[in-house]
Parts: structure tokens; C-alpha cells; sequence
């Protein structure tokens, strides 16, 4: 079995064993311009998380974003990290990674564990309605990542990707000093989705995560008590169309990036 192949199969493994968080974790969130940023992809819990390499079907798209437009990041596949980001200009910029679907299935009470672990009870709820609730559930997720990364330079910082689900900061939280109100919108399809909590969790003290739902407008406000490394993330889910091998869909958003003291 080549190197390539054993990657993979150790990808996947990781990846059937639960739709758990997915991150991404540039080896600087603070790059100067005329630097190589290596882009690893992270998949796991409460910011432990092992290593996702460069699987090319896996990929819809992996991009970084700067002021001077979008251009891939380019990986060798199997390789982790997965890729590598070169900072041509000065500015923000954002590394975008999207998925294609995979599929998952979890026995009935790991399913209901899970739904209510991210704050999806009315699927729950749904499943209970259907008398569904100790039936395995089959589901396909997405994917929806992107990290932020701080150059010198003009700030563009609420720019969208375009992801299916999408978390975008409605303030550039570099301009904090260390802690304060991070205000986000939340889109799927690219309108303002209510109702789905979206929680950040740092690696300073990542069991004590902060939560909040999004209102009306599709927004959210999360107090963040300190610097250091913050994942943000949202997970949406829907009814899976009749033809699809699977009864539910996931989409998983997030965006991580490092507070200064």
C-alpha cells in the first residue's frame, strides 16, 4: 500500500467515526507579506484534533483570499499538512476550505447524543415525531472552514467566501486587544439562517466554551474573555433529498483565529 493510500485510509477512518469538528490551523495566523503559510486541517473535539491530509476528492474548494482576489492553495495530495498559502500582498486574508459530501451513519442513541451535543434538537424532535429516535442515523456532511489570517496592510475582513454555511465576523476581531464582543453573521445559501448556535472555544481552556444562538437576522454576539487561538463553529441540518442514500444533511462553518495580548 503506498504512502498516498495508507494516508487516506487513515483519513477516513477518522472521518467515519463521527462528524466531528473540523478546523483549520495555519502554522502562523500572522503572517508577513512574501511568507508561506502551511495550511493543516484539523478533525476532532474540543480543539484536539488529528490530522486531515490533502485528499483531492474530498475537495470542492481550497482558496486563500486577499485583497488581490482569490487564488487556490496548492497541496501535494496525501500530504499534511495539506497545503500551502503564499502572502503576496499585505492585508487580511481568509483561507477558505469546502468540502464534498461524505457520509456517516451512527447507531440510534450515538445519532441522538450528537444532534443534542450540537445544539440540533429540533431534528430530535423531528426523529421523535417519526418514531425515529432509536434508528441509526444516516447522514452526509459538508465541510465549510476558513481561518483568518493578520498582515499589515488594508483590512478587508467581512468578505464571503460563497460557502454553503457560512460564519463571516462583522468586526475584524484583530482589532481587539485580547478579549471583547465578537459580533458574527451566519448564512446558508447565502441568506441569514435563526436560530442555530454557534459556539466559539479557545485552546487556552477549551472546555469552557461560549454559546449563543442566532436571531432573526441571521446574527450573533459572542463575549470572548481572553486572547489566544478561537474556533468558532455552527452546524446546520436538513432532511436529505428522497434520492440521496441518506436521511439528513450537515453543514459544518467555521473560522478560527489567534487574538493578540
Amino acid at each position: 500500500m503506498t504512502r498516498f493510500a495508507i494516508a487516506i485510509f487513515a483519513a477516513l477512518l477518522a472521518i467515519r467515526a463521527s462528524a466531528h469538528d473540523f478546523w483549520i490551523e495555519p502554522s502562523t495566523f500572522h503572517p508577513a507579506v512574501g511568507d508561506r503559510v502551511t495550511v493543516a486541517l484539523r478533525v476532532g473535539q474540543k480543539l484536539a484534533g488529528d490530522p486531515l491530509p490533502n485528499i483531492p476528492p474530498l475537495i470542492d474548494r481550497f482558496v486563500l483570499r486577499g485583497s488581490a482576489g482569490e487564488r487556490p492553495v496548492v497541496g501535494r495530495a496525501g500530504a499534511d499538512p495539506a497545503g500551502i498559502a503564499f502572502i503576496a500582498e499585505g492585508g487580511l486574508h481568509w483561507i477558505g476550505y469546502q468540502s464534498n459530501p461524505y457520509p456517516v451513519a451512527l447507531e440510534g442513541p450515538k445519532f441522538e447524543d450528537y444532534l443534542r451535543d450540537e445544539g440540533l434538537e429540533r431534528i430530535v424532535e423531528a426523529r421523535k415525531k417519526n418514531g425515529q429516535s432509536a434508528a441509526p442515523g444516516r447522514e452526509r456532511f459538508y465541510r465549510c472552514a476558513k481561518a483568518l489570517l493578520d498582515t499589515p496592510g488594508a483590512a478587508v475582513f467581512d468578505a464571503a467566501l460563497g460557502f454553503t454555511l457560512e460564519l463571516v465576523p462583522r468586526k475584524n476581531p484583530y482589532a481587539m486587544k485580547g478579549a471583547g464582543e465578537m459580533p458574527l453573521a451566519l448564512t446558508f445559501r447565502g441568506k441569514p439562517i435563526a436560530n442555530v448556535l454557534v459556539v466559539a472555544m479557545s485552546k487556552i481552556d477549551p472546555e469552557k466554551a461560549v454559546r449563543a444562538r442566532t436571531d432573526a437576522r441571521g446574527r450573533v454576539t459572542l463575549q470572548l474573555p481572553h486572547a489566544g487561538f478561537w474556533l468558532i463553529k455552527a452546524v446546520h441540518m436538513e432532511a436529505a433529498p428522497a434520492d440521496a442514500g441518506v436521511d439528513w444533511e450537515s453543514w459544518w462553518a467555521s473560522i478560527t483565529f489567534e487574538l493578540r495580548k
